[in-house]
């Protein structure tokens, strides 16, 4: 504690004495610069370079408008380009009360020990002031977006490419960004500071080149994934990545590219997101006229997908896997009215399709197609019926809307109404082999027809011809069994589609074998006098012969319940060509 006699100290109190005439000095001084300054700009207050200290603001004003100009041109520059900046571009103006007002609130925030400072140093230290501007942001703004357009130049980063099957690295460039915020308090000083000397575009350099180590390590990434896949597939969507596909995934810095990623993921959600479908099941006069088999909704779980896709990168080019397969992880929603719900058949599930292809048909053949498929829209079969092509399809002529097209018949290609419903009823044989269903009757073609053989091996066709060849099946289930068809003109393609209940049962069809291969016979040439001469028109198209075996198997509860072989004997044929020999006048 301080002795009681230490304020008595002569020494001591001299200090305090002088302390405190300091002190009282100071806020004479402070009162009298208070009072001088009232009303009244501080010394060496400065705006835009015009001292107004000791101005009023009425003098303020004044003097600034009598010495003050904003420039009436900025210009911008670089090594290579220059930019010329108006105040009317900006709508810019100076507001020349704000800039007196600004003066004269230095040094006047309201504290008083920080005020009293800076009122003494104002005596002896500068204060430099920019006018206030008005203008108009939204075309400031607009203004150096232009300039970024014209002044950047995009960076571009290192990549992976594949050449002659090897892995090549391009190195990338070095890009120029434009520092917008540093440009726009350039532009603004300049002005403000009326100040029309040039400004130089303040450009950030970006360089995404990879030192040797870091070059060596992505290209060694890139080898890894060369001759890999990646396989998402959620039901009969799939979606394959190869190749320059992965490649394009891998990011520099040994991480993948969160865009690209995001870019997949979006693809397969845009293919397999859907709302809940409700069933509509319309039965008219024996058969259906309105069918509407109802769906669950589907969304893609995007967030783990993506850790699926990152985690599959990762195997693949961390370990010898050649193909890694995602099943896409989704959310299902229930439809409020499910297919069981409107139909009392048994009609409640998809249980077989079919498909085929008919590229490289005419117009006649691909008309008859449609025409024939309309024909088994909508058809029931009861429980214990044996179905039958001929019958359903009906008769086939030029009577009941069937163009001409090209026919097997009498050992020919024909022209002959309804070419091409053989395409209906091989796409049929397809749908009820993979539902299980006994194949009561079925016919191969006389030879190799190339439509059939469309995305499928030999052996998988029918043909019918009313009323000695059909296509019969048996509807063997406990339910009633509904034909929906489909015919997509654009792809080409043909589907069937059974509904039922499933039972169980899993048909399988053997890979088919392939025996007794007979080359073709010479092309063959026939004199025909109704074209002319030297016209050559091909009839027939070369086939080889063949022996096709498949076995297809039924079984329910690991029982055979129903199996058969089929074989199918293909005739080689020869193309034939028809050689005009009419003399033309």
């Amino acid at each position: 504690m301080l002795n009681k006699n230490f304020w008595d100290n002569p020494n001591i109190k001299n200090k305090k004495e002088r302390f405190l005439i300091f002190f009282e000095l100071l806020i004479i001084i402070f009162c009298l610069t208070s009072l001088a300054f009232t009303g009244r700009i501080f010394p060496n207050t400065y705006v835009a370079g015009v001292n107004l200290g000791g101005k009023s603001e009425k003098q303020a004003i004044e003097i600034l408008g009598q010495k003050v100009r904003i420039p009436e041109t900025i210009r911008l520059v670089n090594s290579i380009q220059t930019f010329d900046i108006t105040p009317d571009s900006i709508d810019l103006s100076l507001d020349l009360n704000a800039s007196a007002q600004k003066a004269l609130g230095i040094h006047r925030t309201g504290n008083i020990i920080y005020d009293f400072g800076q009122r003494i140093l104002s005596f002896f230290k500068r204060k430099d002031l920019g006018l206030e501007l008005t203008k108009n942001d939204e075309r400031f703004y607009d203004l150096i977006a232009v300039i970024s357009d014209q002044v950047e130049t995009s960076p571009f980063y290192p990549s992976l490419k594949i050449t002659d099957n090897k892995a090549v690295l391009d190195k990338g460039s070095v890009g120029y960004e434009l520092d917008k915020n540093l440009l726009m308090a350039k532009i603004g000083y300049n002005f403000s500071f009326a100040n029309d000397s040039d400004i130089e575009i303040p450009l950030l350099k970006i360089d995404p080149r990879l030192n040797q180590e870091e070059e060596a390590r992505f290209l060694k990434r890139g080898e890894n994934l060369l001759n890999k896949k990646l396989t998402i597939s959620y039901e009969d969507q799939t979606f394959n990545y190869q190749k320059n596909d992965l490649f394009n995934l891998l990011d520099p810095n040994n991480t993948y590219s969160n865009q690209k990623i995001s870019d997949i993921i979006k693809g397969v959600a845009d293919k397999l997101n859907r709302e809940p479908v409700n069933s509509v099941f319309v039965f008219e006069e024996g058969r259906v006229k309105e069918f509407t088999p109802s769906k669950d909704g589907v969304e893609v779980n995007e967030d783990l997908l993506s850790q699926m896709i990152v985690g599959n990168l990762r195997t693949l080019e961390e370990t010898d896997t050649q193909e890694s397969k995602i099943a896409v992880p989704v959310s299902l929603t229930p439809p409020q009215v499910t297919t069981s719900d409107v139909n009392n058949l048994g009609i409640k599930e998809l249980i077989g399709t079919g498909v085929s292809y008919f590229a490289g048909s005419i117009p006649g053949r691909i008309h008859n197609i449609n025409l024939a498929a309309s024909k088994f829209m909508g058809v029931l079969v009861a429980p214990g019926e044996t179905f039958s092509f001929t019958k359903t399809v009906g008769d086939i002529s030029a009577q009941t809307g069937y163009k001409q097209a090209y026919v097997i018949s009498g050992g020919k290609t024909i022209l002959g109404d309804g070419g091409g419903v053989c395409q209906v009823s091989t796409t049929l044989f397809r749908a009820a082999l993979n539902a299980g269903l006994p194949i009561l009757e079925r016919t191969a073609h006389a030879y190799r027809v190339g439509y059939y053989e469309q995305s499928f091996p030999p052996g998988l066709d029918a043909t019918v011809y009313s009323p000695t060849v059909d296509l019969k099946f048996k509807n063997d289930t406990p339910n009633h069994i509904l034909i929906q068809t489909r015919v997509d003109n654009k792809k080409m393609m043909l589907t069937f589609e059974i509904y039922g209940t499933k039972d169980g049962r899993v048909a399988q069809v053997s890979k088919p074998q392939v025996t007794n291969q007979i080359a073709p016979p010479p092309d063959v040439y026939q004199d025909d006098p109704t074209l002319p001469q030297g016209k050559i028109t091909q009839t027939e198209h070369k086939a080889w012969g063949a022996t096709v075996i498949f076995n297809y198997v039924v079984e329910r509860d690991g029982e055979i319940i129903y199996k058969k072989t089929f074989t199918s004997r293909y005739q080689p044929w020869a193309a034939v060509y028809l050689r005009g020999t009419a003399n033309v006048q």
